[in-house]
């Protein structure tokens, strides 16, 4: 099944600290870029960093499975041995997790590996892993 790509703008306080998150953690393709905003291939889908200055905090948090999710976040579903490669470079880096990698809801509808952790402008990302991804939506 082919999926819809989705786009996705949000705010950042430097490009160049964008740039080397983006593009040198994530390792995530630089597509097209002006003075105050950069486009990347998020794994097929687009995402901006647009320069908007002043600080950014979570709206919230929600309790999910015993750990506070930040609210707004955004990220993608890998297959599990993407997620582990991506949570190893993210140690190796030095990146403070909002949530640590884990095993949630584990034995139960919707098993998945997850991870929390900020770009430099304080946007909340979760990449996560399910173990049979047709349970995505299982309830």
């Amino acid at each position: 099944m082919t999926r819809p790509g989705f786009h996705l703008a949000i705010p950042v306080d430097d490009l160049v600290k964008a740039r080397e998150f983006y593009g040198g953690v994530l390792k995530l393709e630089e597509g097209r870029s002006a003075e105050a905003w950069v486009d990347w291939n998020f794994y097929g889908h687009q995402v901006v960093t647009h320069v908007v200055p002043g600080a950014r905090g979570d709206s919230g948090r929600n309790p999910v499975d015993g750990h506070d999710v930040p609210v707004p976040h955004f990220g993608l579903i890998l297959p599990i041995p993407e997620f582990h490669v991506l949570a190893d470079r993210l140690r190796a880096v030095g990146t403070e997790f909002v949530i640590e990698p884990y095993l949630r809801f584990e034995g139960e509808p919707g098993e998945q590996w997850t991870m929390f952790f900020r770009d430099p402008a304080g946007n909340a990302l979760e990449f996560k892993a399910f173990k049979d991804e047709s349970q995505v939506f299982a309830k």
